[in-house]
């Protein structure tokens, strides 16, 4: 059907689909909760009950018409379907209405038979093979208006009146299940028998239609399906984690709540990064084909491939965490347990879809991952920033850089002082301190871009954002200009040889002398040593309870007499420095913030960058990625290897999940502050993903990926065994990946301390 006005006009917004979801979920607790769920899926009278019940709330419309729902809302019904064990014959209804809705013109026994399906006439039942299917889901043939073959694991075929079947890669065949020649044999699948889980079809001469498709729908029809059953699947999945996280709050060993064991809580954090990464990947791909992207049925197979592996771990998980009591079947985890591995398993599960995102970033000579749309302020900057770059970090120029070691790579002075002229290193600031104030996106667009040119970094954004929430007008006069202009690097000074991540028992101390601050210390780790100024951490009162309560934040430039820099090599090609401060006088005036108030001071500063850590993690993954993909297709022994393409397909899919959560922080931090568990969620799957490339690139490329820069042959010039090295840094600093679960259990789940 053609619609003059722009299709996200018509489609509904983030406030319907919440009010879809709750009066769906308010529904199903009423009419099928989940008490006997299962046993009431045998009984034929009660499923065609709770469909007339689902048909009245018009969801048996969904995907007809843009304004009465698209693929988005129907991935809202699925999910809450998945959560409560529902077998309503949804899967079939929004199948086939998304089909017609994408056909010029649509035959008069498909318009009569879905007239009867909004009237809750017709229940459709749907055979998962076709395009991708595994090959034992056997096969279908249609002549003369009868249908022959088997079918196995088919959906919902017990309680279903029609069956929606491929009879080859374009024919969809709708087969009567209630004339002749139709036998429906509930099959034992995952332990689970009965009319809940799957059947087995077996036609003769049964009375059936068929609808020749074009073959871009007939691709498509697969991917919806695929991401219906993703959407189920992932509803059973969040479930059951809900349940073991209330759980474990609750479930009590050696006199405390299970919850509050490390272990638990890092097992937990993992589920919830997984699901939080299915459920982005689920809605992006959705939200993509309704707003008619190009590259939907790469972000669909991407969140199949993603969520095909992690869900059923997640469902593992949650088996551990519940223990014995999961295992027992009167209790509901199980069926949510065969729920997430039956529906992940069919249209050839997640090794097809990382097959098709092999293909799709592998078997094109100039193919790359798809670009994010970051709206038309972020777009056109992408582009602003793209021209710049190419006319000021280009030529002789770039190539002199790239010669450098990786150590002298990090800071280049006189491109900082460009980049200031622009004014783009205060893209966040406010307009009040010269910034200008643009949109998270567009900060996004910058870091891409620049990640990209493999431009050095600038800027210190942490120390900038202390100075404008906390610092004094005549600190932000003195110190935020030459910030901007590109002159003057901060370095943090946190980490002590007792004091890493718990920086609370840090023993650094500032004394007052007078008009004088007196420093006397050691930081380790110190990355930015180099820098004009250090922005350091300091005890300014040894008693103060709790210890975090005795901080105060200093600005101690470097050529102040008394501090002693002892730099030492990193594994990855870096450097930093043990540094010693002893009797270091600096005014009183260069206190940032109240004294005793530096632990404000510094986690308000990094709340404001925590969101875009795992940002510009992922982007320097993406990069690297699209350089790896150039050296896989040069070698065609490799391009067609089964394992490469495997592994291919997965770093693809995961790139999509650090890119989702990416944006989801930047579209929070848009309305607000990015909560802190997000930015850990993001920083601690992105900063494990750059580990899980570098060592792909190893295998994929073996020795000569191991080369180091200089080395004769070396790969990119050592490109990807040093951002192995890199990696071990993203996943320890700001907070280590294990510190980050801890928070996310604890601030995002709810688990005691």
């Amino acid at each position: 059907m053609l619609h003059p006005q722009p299709i996200h006009e018509l489609l509904p917004g983030d406030e319907e689909r919440h009010m879809l979801r709750k009066s769906v979920r308010g529904f199903l607790e009423t009419q099928w909760p989940a008490q006997g769920a299962i046993e009431r899926s045998e009984d034929t009278k009660h499923v065609s009950t709770l469909w007339q019940g689902l048909v009245s709330q018009g969801l048996a419309s969904l995907g007809h018409e843009p304004s009465e729902g698209g693929l988005r809302e129907i991935m809202v019904v699925m999910e809450e379907a998945g959560r409560a064990a529902c077998p309503a014959p949804l899967l079939g209804t929004t199948l086939l209405n998304l089909l017609l809705s994408t056909l010029q013109a649509v035959p008069e026994h498909l318009q009569a038979l879905q007239k009867d399906l909004h009237q809750g006439l017709v229940r459709l039942a749907v055979a998962p093979n076709g395009a991708g299917a595994d090959t034992h889901a056997g096969q279908l043939r249609f002549e003369h208006g009868q249908a022959q073959g088997l079918l196995r694991f088919v959906d919902g075929a017990a309680h279903a009146t029609h069956l929606l079947a491929m009879a080859d890669s374009t024919t969809l065949v709708v087969v009567d299940l209630q004339g002749g020649g139709v036998q429906i044999q509930p099959t034992r699948a995952m332990g689970l028998g009965g009319h809940a889980g799957w059947s087995e079809v077996r036609l003769h001469n049964a009375t059936a239609t068929a609808l020749v498709l074009p073959a871009d729908i007939a691709a498509s029809w697969t991917h919806w399906m695929r991401l219906a059953l993703l959407a189920r699947a992932h509803g059973a999945a969040r479930r059951e984690f809900d349940m073991v996280v209330d759980y474990a709050k609750e479930r009590r060993q050696f006199g405390q709540p299970i919850g509050r064991f490390q272990a638990i809580q890092h097992k937990l954090a993992d589920n919830l990064i997984a699901l939080e990464g299915c459920r982005l990947t689920l809605a992006h791909a959705a939200e993509s084909f309704d707003f008619k992207q190009d590259d939907w049925r790469y972000f669909s197979a991407a969140a199949f491939a993603f969520a095909g592996q992690s869900l059923r771990q997640v469902a593992l998980q949650t088996h551990h965490a519940f223990g014995a009591i999961g295992y027992a079947e009167e209790h509901e985890a199980p069926r949510h347990f065969r729920r997430v591995h039956l529906d992940l398993l069919v249209l050839g599960g997640a090794s097809h879809a990382r097959a098709e995102l092999a293909s799709l970033v592998l078997d094109k000579v100039d193919a790359a991952l798809p670009v994010y749309d970051l709206g038309e302020a972020g777009n056109a900057f992408r582009s602003e920033v793209t021209e710049w770059l190419a006319a000021n970090w280009s030529g002789d120029r770039k190539v002199a850089f790239d010669r450098l070691a990786f150590h002298d790579r990090e800071f280049d002075p006189s491109f900082a002082r460009d980049l200031g002229k622009t004014g783009w290193i205060g893209l966040g600031w406010s307009l009040k301190h010269g910034g200008q104030a643009r949109s998270p996106r567009e900060q996004l667009a910058f870091l891409e871009v620049m990640e990209r040119a493999e431009a050095p970094r600038v800027g210190a954004s942490v120390q900038a954002n202390a100075l404008m929430m906390h610092g004094t007008p005549e600190q932000q006069e003195r110190y935020l200009p030459e910030m901007l202009r590109g002159e003057a690097m901060h370095g943090m000074g946190y980490s002590e040889p007792e004091a890493g991540s718990d920086l609370a028992s840090l023993r650094t101390s500032a004394v007052r002398e007078g008009d004088q601050w007196v420093i006397n210390g050691q930081k380790i780790w110190t990355t930015t040593y180099w820098g004009k100024y250090m922005f350091l951490a300091a005890r300014t009162d040894r008693e103060a309870k709790p210890q975090h309560a005795g901080i105060s934040m200093f600005i101690v430039p470097m050529n102040t007499p008394g501090i002693t820099v002892k730099p030492a090599s990193t594994l990855y090609d870096g450097s930093f420095a043990n540094i010693f401060y002893d009797n270091v006088r600096i005014p009183l005036g260069n206190i940032v913030g109240e004294v005793n108030g530096g632990w404000k001071v510094l986690t308000d500063a990094l709340a404001n960058e925590r969101g875009l850590i795992g940002g510009g993690i992922v982007l320097k993954v993406a990069h690297a990625f699209n350089l790896l993909m150039r050296d896989v297709r040069a070698q065609p022994e490799l391009r067609h290897d089964p394992l490469v393409r495997d592994r291919v397909g997965q770093l693809a899919a995961d790139i999509e999940v650090g890119r989702q959560l990416m944006l989801e922080c930047a579209e929070l931090a848009e309305t607000g502050t990015t909560p802190a568990e997000l930015g850990a969620i993001s920083k601690v799957f992105s900063g494990e993903l750059m580990e899980r490339f570098g060592e792909a690139a190893l295998d994929i490329f073996g020795p000569m990926a191991a080369l180091s820069q200089y080395a004769p042959g070396a790969m990119r010039n050592g490109r990807y065994e040093q951002n192995l090295r890199h990696s071990l840094m993203w996943v320890i600093s700001i907070g280590t990946n294990e510190i980050q679960r801890s928070l996310i259990a604890q601030r995002g789940l709810g688990l005691p301390r």
